[in-house]
């Protein structure tokens, strides 16, 4: 009798301790989850994107600041959104929205903005959300801001019906034109490029928690992505470039240089094989990192891309 007393007080024991280390284990993991989440998403945090970063303007990013005019929009979910406007001496109905990487600003796409510029080319530069002077808690990888620039673009049209547009993105930028691809869009916009966009979020973060942190997807990547639901309204694998170019019709150039290794070179398959556009090209640059191409060899880079806007711009 003693004996099975015993025992049951051992298992009931055994059964608290469990329960214990279960919910040390919960705890720990729901940190590190919040943890990552953070140090990728929140500006305030410091991490991956540093809010009270002093960027150095010089060259094609000064001169796109101190050309450019503010323009802003209010999101749909009520944030207020920035973004410089670069208009032609002359009249011109053709225009390029052109996206930002992940943690940088809308001046850094003045080399770029440059070239399209002397084609012809206005050029609204958006800031996406919380970076630059945009306002917004947390990044969200292209996936809310694929809305907001279906909104810039709306606002492009109301300013001139006869609009052509194009949108353009590097890194982050690719993979938000990407996703904008799969929304609704006025017949203004004519084609699309993008320029080593990420496959979806989960695939680009989990390629990071590897190369900087050496682990594995499972679980933390699962635990950080129920977090960013929570905290900022969408998930990891929600977030696909891929699953958007699904629903694509725009023509669609696909560019990524070969050694690119943040995002890496494997993604442009995924995403130009995902893409149901009857008009789709690809570009890949050997010996290119990431966002590299133009800069590794940019002649075939801007011919490629001016080829490209011939058959679809007039």
């Amino acid at each position: 009798m003693a004996q099975s007393t015993q025992k049951r007080r051992r298992g009931r024991i055994a059964l608290i301790v469990l329960a214990v280390l279960a919910v040390l284990l919960a705890g720990a993991l729901l940190f590190a989850g919040n943890y990552l989440f953070r140090f990728a998403l929140d500006p305030q945090f410091g991490g991956m994107i540093d809010g009270s970063q002093e960027w150095s303007l010089e060259g094609d990013s000064a001169w796109l600041d101190e050309s450019s005019e503010d323009r802003w929009l209010e999101s749909r979910d009520g944030l207020k959104l920035h973004a410089l406007y670069l208009a032609q001496p002359e009249e011109s109905h053709k225009y390029l929205v052109g996206c930002h990487g992940y943690g940088s600003i809308p001046q850094y796409m003045g080399r770029s903005a440059a070239h399209f510029y002397e084609l012809g080319f206005n050029i609204l530069a958006p800031a996406a959300r919380a970076h630059e002077q945009s306002e917004g808690r947390y990044a969200s990888m292209g996936w809310l801001e694929r809305l907001d620039i279906v909104d810039w673009v709306n606002t492009l049209v109301e300013q001139d019906p006869d609009a052509e547009i194009v949108l353009y993105g590097i890194s982050m930028g690719g993979a938000t034109v990407m996703m904008t691809a799969g929304e609704e869009l006025p017949a203004n916009v004519k084609c699309i490029i993008e320029d080593c966009g990420y496959s979806s979020v989960w695939d680009e973060f989990a390629v990071q928690l590897k190369e900087m942190f050496g682990l594995p997807t499972f679980p933390l990547l699962d635990t950080a992505s129920l977090v960013t639901q929570v905290r900022a309204g969408f998930g990891f694998k929600e977030a696909s470039a891929v699953e958007q170019l699904k629903k694509a019709s725009l023509p669609m150039l696909f560019i990524h240089g070969e050694d690119d290794t943040f995002v890496p070179y494997w993604m442009l398959d995924e995403v130009y094989s995902a893409c149901a556009s009857a008009e789709k090209e690809r570009l890949s640059v050997p010996g290119a990192g990431h966002g590299g191409a133009a800069g590794t060899d940019p002649e075939l880079y801007w011919a490629t891309v001016e080829a490209f806007l011939e058959q679809y711009v007039g």
